[in-house]
């Protein structure tokens, strides 16, 4: 402001002539600053959305379209780069496919097939309930899709092949032992069964799904109002000799996740434990009608009845029905679609019945603000924007490339 007051004083002594040739210059300068604020919004948007800089014909023609008042076309525009699938998508993804949330993690047919959904404009609700699945065109010289192994999408890794060009839509019913009706997006992906099936009782899967998709882990959502009916038999209810600990704690997230998690009843990853303890060569497996575990005598497979001793009275599970005893109490606020019943049978319709919740919305829209913004949302205005950019993409049918687009126009700066 001072600057401003001494020019001010300079000018009432400068000749009219001399002052005209000044304002010119003034008004070129304020023109290059707003040319140089515009491009540097342009390369930021590139930038997050892409992790490498601009070309300069690209920097132009993002430049152009936000002087010419159309910031979204300026993001459509960086978003056709190859860097945003093979960077931006894949590290957003990858630590979904492992428990320690590993952004190195190797690719694999879970990471391929988001990058493909994305790239595609797929409905992203098909992530938790699709058949579908993502393989390298059968041009590409790398080994076949295999159910034993991750040799497909590792030489792919190894190439440095373009995933925004060699990926191609295929179901997983088509390649693998799978049937249709039992496949379930990305949860049942060879590499979501390596990471979320593998040993354990199949909770695993569903409690990742829950972090990774709804943003809510189950300490959270734990309540303790909800019948403990469908609680198996292998959860204590004296843990250390303490039934309190079991009425005030356990029960609050087993009541929930219980019934839901019965929806992996007939999944398993078989592997051989001792020439293959870390399952490299296992493979997903799936009871179909017909088969039957010696174990259970049933469909369910035999890690759903273990430790049965630890409460003898407790759930039988007999089947893959499911039920979401979360659209009664607090987790109501989760936002469960009406349209649908709350009940079910099998892993797929257990998906949709999750990505149908306002909870998946909102959760993908604040992940993405998270990775192009660089930030959670922190004020009433980001949380503001995270609301409306939800609403628009339930409205636009679930394109994700929408919420990225928005997220870096809202963070492009000043």
């Amino acid at each position: 402001m001072l600057l401003f007051h001494l020019i001010a004083n300079r000018l009432k002594k400068i000749p009219f002539l001399e002052l005209t040739y000044i304002a010119s210059l003034l008004l070129l300068l304020s023109l290059a600053t707003a040319e140089a604020s515009t491009t540097a919004q342009a390369k930021r948007m590139h930038d997050r959305l892409t992790g490498v800089p601009p070309s300069p014909v690209v920097l132009v023609q993002m430049t152009d379209a936000i002087d010419a008042g159309q910031p979204l076309l300026a993001a459509e525009i960086a978003m056709q780069s190859p860097e945003f699938y093979n960077l931006t998508i894949k590290n957003w993804v990858t630590p979904w496919t492992n428990e320690e949330f590993d952004v190195f993690a190797p690719l694999n047919d879970y990471t391929a097939t988001v990058i493909g959904i994305v790239r595609d404009e797929i409905d992203f609700r098909q992530i938790l309930s699709g058949d579908i699945l993502y393989v390298a065109d059968s041009s590409i010289n790398v080994p076949a899709y295999s159910s034993t192994n991750n040799n497909h999408y590792a030489e792919l890794e190894n190439q440095g092949a373009d995933l925004s060009q060699v990926l191609t839509a295929t179901t997983q019913s088509a390649i693998t032992n799978i049937p249709a009706t039992a496949t379930a997006g990305v949860m049942t992906t060879r590499a979501a069964a390596k990471s979320f099936f593998k040993d354990g009782t199949n909770r695993a899967m569903f409690r990742f799904t829950l972090m990774n998709h709804l943003c809510n882990d189950l300490e959270p959502l734990k309540d303790t109002s909800l019948p403990p009916d469908r609680i198996r038999q292998d959860l204590s209810r004296s843990p250390g000799g303490d039934s309190r600990i079991f009425a005030n704690s356990c029960a609050g997230c087993h009541s929930g996740m219980d019934p839901l998690a019965q929806a992996f009843a007939y999944y398993n990853y078989d592997y051989n434990v001792e020439s293959d303890p870390e399952g490299n060569s296992g493979r997903l497996i799936y009871n179909s009608e017909g088969m039957i575990d010696p174990e259970t005598g049933s469909r369910v497979t035999a890690k759903h009845q273990i430790n049965a001793n630890n409460f003898s009275f407790g759930y039988i599970i007999e089947d893959d029905r499911w039920d979401n005893y979360w659209r009664e109490g607090q987790n109501r606020s989760l936002g469960w679609a009406s349209e649908l019943s709350g009940s079910g049978n099998g892993a797929k319709s257990m998906g949709e019945e999750l990505a149908n919740s306002q909870a998946f919305a909102s959760c993908q829209v604040e992940k993405v603000f998270e990775n192009v913004c660089l930030r959670k949302p922190q004020d009433a205005n980001d949380r503001q924007a995270v609301a409306d950019m939800t609403a628009t993409f339930i409205n636009n049918n679930y394109r994700i490339k929408d919420v990225f687009a928005s997220s870096a126009v809202y963070c492009k700066g000043e």
